[in-house]
């Protein structure tokens, strides 16, 4: 499954869309940025309620493809869309709860 079918399953808004297409090879769900350095996975997907600049940088670190923000969250200001944009990270939006979007995506990549 690739980002934008990723997105499509979950009804997402794609709002950073300059990024390469890629497969996602799986996810992980936090809001603690330290959490995410030491536990998401390459080519993955961040599930988080985190908008804002230090959440693309922390996705950059450790090569995430997608944030996905959940409940709707609104970007806090530009920087991040802009910081995004810069590291070819998708960001998009669902309405969906970070444990409704996990099961998705999880059983999508799963199967």
């Amino acid at each position: 499954m690739t980002i934008r079918e990723a997105a499509a399953m979950l009804d997402a808004e794609i709002i950073q869309d300059q990024f390469k297409d890629a497969p996602l090879t799986g996810a992980y769900t936090s809001d603690l940025l330290s959490d995410v350095m030491a536990n998401a996975k390459e080519g993955g997907a961040l599930i988080t309620i985190q908008a804002h600049k230090n959440t693309v940088a922390v996705a950059s670190l450790v090569n995430v493809s997608v944030i996905i923000l959940c409940n709707n969250r609104p970007i806090q200001d530009d920087d991040m869309l802009e910081a995004a944009r810069d590291e070819n990270i998708a960001v998009i939006r669902t309405r969906e709860n970070q444990f409704t979007v996990s099961g998705k995506l999880y059983a999508a990549l799963k199967e």
